[in-house]
């Protein structure tokens, strides 16, 4: 069956639940946070699962924070959204991102905290967090995104499309295999 990942064996010791390929295409889907730097895409989507008992693991370049504008300009008054580390079990779905194409959803409770002070920095504070429906999808940027600008207003999004539809189709591949329509996603810091 092989080693478990090491992305894998981090989310196992942080006490996260790991899905370890009783069938395949059971997707462990984690955003890696290495910095919250506002306009950059230098986070990590990892996508873990098995394939006739060997682990494949692909990675998609990333952003798990809202862009800059975002933070200038918050559309809620307690401030933009930046998800909160953690396991949120089957709090995704495929379905439409803003109904225009297809995406990772939310349609769990996920923690995010608010940053409310419209600056360049997205400042994450214990006393802000709200548990609670949001719009924290997994969505693509343009083409071939640099800069995350106003892709994302806290949601994961993976900064080239291509990459973006090999994700999808590895979600589809989920439900098509397994029948199984939600998603669990984590959220881990990078190291």
């Amino acid at each position: 069956m092989g080693t478990l990942p090491n992305i894998l064996q981090r989310c196992t010791d942080l006490g996260h639940v790991v899905f370890d390929g009783v069938a395949d295409f059971d997707l462990n889907i984690i955003g890696e946070r290495f910095t919250t730097e506002p306009n950059t895409f230098d986070d990590v989507l990892h996508v873990v699962y098995k394939i006739n008992g060997l682990w494949q693991w692909e990675k998609f370049k990333c952003t798990t924070d809202p862009g800059k504008y975002h933070l200038l300009n918050p559309s809620k008054i307690a401030g933009t959204a930046i998800l909160a580390p953690g396991q949120y079990r089957r709090s995704h779905e495929l379905g439409l991102h803003r109904g225009k194409y297809e995406a990772l959803v939310q349609r769990g409770l996920v923690k995010v905290f608010r940053d409310g002070n419209k600056d360049e920095v997205a400042d994450v504070r214990a006393d802000t967090g709200q548990i609670g429906y949001f719009g924290i999808n997994i969505h693509k940027a343009g083409q071939d995104s640099s800069y995350v600008n106003k892709w994302s207003a806290g949601c994961t999004v993976i900064s080239n499309e291509v990459r973006y539809n090999r994700f999808i189709d590895l979600c589809k591949a989920q439900i098509q295999v397994n029948g199984w329509s939600h998603f669990s996603y984590t959220l881990i810091e990078g190291v």
